[in-house]
């Protein structure tokens, strides 16, 4: 799926505008941009916490390549 052009990304907006109104459309935004915040948030303590608990595990033990 490739990425809206110019001209569909104004029909979206003009849709936008049409449905929330543009007293609404600041808020909309704001909350938007919240929500982004805390998944990133929420995404890189993950990572972090992955990250922790591959440095706590030791290492496999080797196997012989005789045996």
């Amino acid at each position: 799926m490739t990425m809206p052009g110019g001209w569909e990304l104004i029909v979206i907006l003009f849709i936008v505008l049409l449905l929330f109104g543009a007293k609404k459309l600041p808020d909309l935004a704001g909350s938007v941009g919240k929500s982004i915040k805390e998944f990133r948030k929420a995404s890189d303590e993950a990572d972090a916490e992955s990250r922790a608990r591959e440095d706590e595990q030791p290492p496999a033990p080797r196997r012989d390549p005789e045996s």
